[in-house]
């Protein structure tokens, strides 16, 4: 089977640190492969150079076949990947549906195809101007295309927010600052399904939820991953992690320790010495 994404030798350094260094993956589709390591492991930042949020110092990144290391982050989420981030990024005073919605913004064809400028020459300063005009207009006078798409669009929202259940459907107009912490969570996630993508990759996703609340997500991951949906998956919940992963990446020191199902990985002498920080009787697992 063709892989989904693959990556050889990243590297990426922040200073004398080496953040991620020499990792190399692959991933097949219809995967859930989790990303575990200590602290300060190099997780997230692999997460950041695979979105484009930092270019890689060396290596490559392929998704679907396709070179996208160093592209822009808005590039790699029209091909298909989006994600999660490890702190909450919610917008407070937006509501369930518009902070969901926002998640669409580059599939919204039909309102790109009327923009005369392409978004880097709005950013310049020349033509910074005509484009918030452009976008006025666009506000005001609604062309027939755009209003369907809309519709259209809108109309997958309560699909969405349905994989969440009592939890999000029905608050789908509350403002995201009144909800609890875990459905601000929840909402992220429906979020970065919005895009529709290809490859989810999800930051701790969980961090900071109850064990009921935990065992709600975990199941919820579960039904992303039926609608045809590859993921990837940062979490320090190891029991999470075991129970829902076909494969299980280790990283300590940014580098890739251990690839493997996850009860190999969960007896691998190496990933128990990095989690313990000493070297332990082989009959030891992770905890």
């Amino acid at each position: 089977m063709a892989q989904l994404l693959e990556i050889q030798g990243l590297r990426r350094h922040f200073g004398g640190v080496a953040a991620v260094d020499g990792v190399d993956l692959a991933l097949q589709p219809g995967e859930i492969l989790s990303v575990i390591g200590p602290n300060g492991a190099g997780k997230t930042t692999l997460f950041n150079l695979i979105t484009g949020l930092f270019p890689p110092d060396a290596g490559e990144i392929a998704f679907a076949g396709q070179p996208i290391a160093g592209l822009a982050p808005d590039r790699i989420a029209e091909l298909g990947i989006a994600r999660t981030y490890q702190n909450q990024r919610v917008f407070a005073n937006l509501t369930v549906r518009e902070n969901v919605l926002l998640g669409a913004h580059r599939r919204l064809t039909a309102a790109r195809s009327l923009d005369l400028l392409p978004l880097e020459r709005r950013r310049s300063g020349l033509f910074s101007g005509i484009g918030l005009l452009a976008e006025t207009a666009l506000a005001l006078f609604r062309p027939p295309a755009v209003g369907r798409e809309e519709a259209r669009i809108g109309a997958e929202l309560d699909e969405i927010l349905a994989i969440f259940g009592e939890r999000l459907l029905p608050r789908k107009e509350e403002y995201a600052k009144n909800l609890s912490y875990a459905n601000r969570r929840r909402t992220e996630i429906a979020r970065a399904l919005a895009a529709r993508p290809t490859l989810l990759l999800l930051d701790e996703p969980t961090a900071g939820m109850n064990p009921t609340e935990t065992a709600e997500v975990t199941e919820q991951i579960v039904q992303i991953r039926e609608r045809g949906i590859t993921i990837m998956l940062i979490e320090h919940k190891l029991s999470l992690v075991m129970s829902i992963s076909d494969r299980v990446i280790v990283m300590d020191y940014g580098k890739k320790i251990a690839d493997a199902p996850p009860a190999e990985v969960a007896v691998d002498p190496a990933v128990v010495e990095a989690y313990l920080g000493r070297r332990v009787r082989s009959h030891a697992t992770v905890p």
